[in-house]
């Protein structure tokens, strides 16, 4: 399922930030204590009216105060007006109705999609009105609020939960179908390998509907099996906006996760790894995907043998994260190894769905806690009673224990890679679940 995506827009100045921040409830917007996880500070998750959104805040760029309408902003709206579900213009009281004003309302009323004006900066009781030129407009959804303080805001948050989509049941899957999400920063190549592996001779592709209103998820039948570019619709589209900012890429990134089981982050080989790409992969991480890490472009490298050891200890340095994930270097120009990706998905598919015997479990920690004992915690020994897989997609195990706040995070990452020697998981992460039990009843 895909969370709906509700975006920001407005010039500069008009209290975005201060609105975001409000609505996620939260200064920053995604945080993580995964070390080398970057984060972009203009994303955040919330929820209105008990439904969970993704907040988009499109601020960070400098408009001219003068008559022309700078190019960015109309760019901010074209894409919120093809992206988001919802879209809130914010606009401020106090300076009242500018050009740049009328030109973002006017790109996003041409979507079509429901949009809400905020005139913000309507702080107090004496101030409490809207200027009537604001009112002249004649938009149905104008609310008047102060996202610095609070009035006016939950009025906003129920008519936008209310004009959010339904989600959709999904149709035209197979339990055994891989769905593959291809993500990365622009220019490394996505587009050329999606289309490379659509061009195979020895795939068969068609397009069905996907979960969202607007996607197209594109299969492809190889070896007996079907393979589903989630969302590839939303990537491949060239044209209709031209995203300056790099940091929106990101969010198309999301709304394909969302649907995914195997993400495969494209990379540019010919580059070093950046925080951008970091803070992508830690998105597929966040959300428990399958990973394959593509090294794009290699037919540009010369000495190939001496490159690909260099690209892959920057993939292990910057990406440390992802340490589980394989790494292939490929050219969707050339044709390089492309016909390696899809049985190197399915085999990281198999990882992400694999089921662990309880007694097989019960003897790796066994195994693990023999050779590496637990530390007392105040004074206390500490006992792991047993364990149990309790979901797959990814591998996810439940130990019960005595005493687990004593487990030091150290020794949790221990305890998964004693699973990941014994049972591999190559490509796909696995999550722990430490739980305390007396006289048989989970507390």
């Amino acid at each position: 399922m895909t969370t709906p995506i509700v975006a920001i827009v407005g010039r500069a100045n008009v209290g975005k930030s201060t609105l975001f921040n409000k609505l996620t409830n939260s200064r920053s917007a995604i945080v993580n204590d995964t070390p080398g996880v970057t984060r972009d500070r203009m994303y955040g998750a919330a929820e209105l009216g008990n439904r969970p959104v993704l907040i988009v805040d499109t601020g960070g760029v400098d408009v001219d105060t003068t008559n022309k309408i700078e190019l960015q902003v109309v760019e901010q709206a074209m894409w919120a007006r093809e992206e988001a579900d919802c879209v809130i213009v914010v606009v401020d009281n106090q300076t009242g109705l500018s050009g740049q004003d009328r030109e973002m309302i006017s790109q996003v009323r041409k979507s079509g999609k429901p949009f809400f004006l905020a005139v913000n900066k309507v702080d107090s009781p004496s101030q409490h009105f809207v200027l009537p030129e604001f009112s002249k407009l004649g938009l149905e959804n104008t609310f008047p609020v102060s996202a610095e303080h609070g009035p006016g805001l939950y009025e906003l948050i129920e008519a936008v939960s209310e004009a959010l989509p339904e989600i959709e049941e999904e149709s035209g899957f197979d339990e055994d179908d891989i769905r593959i999400a291809v993500i990365g920063k622009p220019n490394v190549g996505k587009s050329s390998l999606i289309n490379k592996l659509l061009n195979s001779e020895r795939c068969i592709v068609s397009d069905i509907p996907g979960t969202t209103r607007d996607a197209i998820d594109t299969t492809l039948e190889w070896n007996g099996r079907r393979f589903i570019l989630v969302d590839t619709a939303g990537i491949r589209r060239k044209g209709k906006t031209r995203m300056i900012l790099d940091k929106f890429s990101m969010v198309m990134a999301l709304k394909a996760l969302d649907r995914c089981d195997v993400a495969v982050l494209v990379l540019d080989a010919m580059e070093p790894v950046s925080d951008q790409d970091a803070t992508i992969a830690g998105y597929a991480l966040d959300r428990g995907k399958g990973c394959l890490v593509l090294g794009n472009k290699w037919d540009l490298a010369r000495d190939k043998e001496v490159l690909f050891k260099d690209f892959e200890d920057t993939v292990s340095h910057k990406l440390k994260f992802l340490e589980f994930a394989p790494v292939l270097t490929v050219s969707a120009i050339s044709g390089m190894r492309i016909d390696k990706i899809l049985p190197q998905v399915e085999k990281v598919y198999e990882e992400y769905s694999r089921s662990i015997t309880t007694s097989s479990l019960n003897e790796c920690f066994e195994r693990a806690i023999q050779k590496n004992p637990m530390t007392s915690y105040r004074g206390k020994f500490m006992k792991l009673y047993y364990a149990a897989q309790v979901k797959k997609r990814p591998p996810t195990f439940k130990c019960f224990m005595n005493y687990p706040d004593g487990i030091h995070f150290s020794y949790r990452r221990y305890l998964i890679n004693s699973l990941r020697k014994t049972f591999g998981f190559v490509g796909t992460p696995v999550r722990l679940i430490l739980a305390g039990k007396r006289k048989g009843v989970d507390v």
